[in-house]
């Protein structure tokens, strides 16, 4: 049975390990694919310490040091989750995502005659 495998999403890899029964993906895989950073393994770290500071959570521990093959084709223990470490992940970039937008849309101008528009 294959234990390692490439997953596609949004046309980028991800890898992932069965490990004791149960897969696990590559953290920085995922961030790459859903950040678009250029440099994932910044955005992780610095990731793991905004979610440390802001709200107490340990990011790490969803986390297991796993080898996995990398570009330069050696293998390297690297930072993977299980599907539920991944989806909690996941939740905090969204999480980062939307606090970043502002509080309120920018005011648009209503058309004129519009139900909305103002009657003067």
């Amino acid at each position: 049975m294959e234990t390692t495998k490439i997953a596609l999403f949004r046309g980028k890899e991800i890898r992932k390990i069965l490990d004791t029964g149960e897969w696990w993906f590559s953290v920085l895989d995922v961030v790459s694919v859903l950040t678009d950073s250029s440099n994932p393994r910044d955005y992780w770290y610095k990731m793991k310490i905004r979610v440390q500071t802001d709200d107490g959570v340990e990011l790490s521990t969803f986390c297991r040091q796993l080898k996995l093959e990398s570009a330069d084709g050696k293998m390297y223990e690297t930072d993977c989750a299980n599907t539920e470490g991944i989806f909690r992940i996941i939740q905090s970039i969204i999480y980062a995502v939307l606090t970043n937008f502002p509080a309120h849309p920018p005011q648009t101008t209503l058309l004129a005659g519009s139900p909305h528009s103002e009657q003067r």
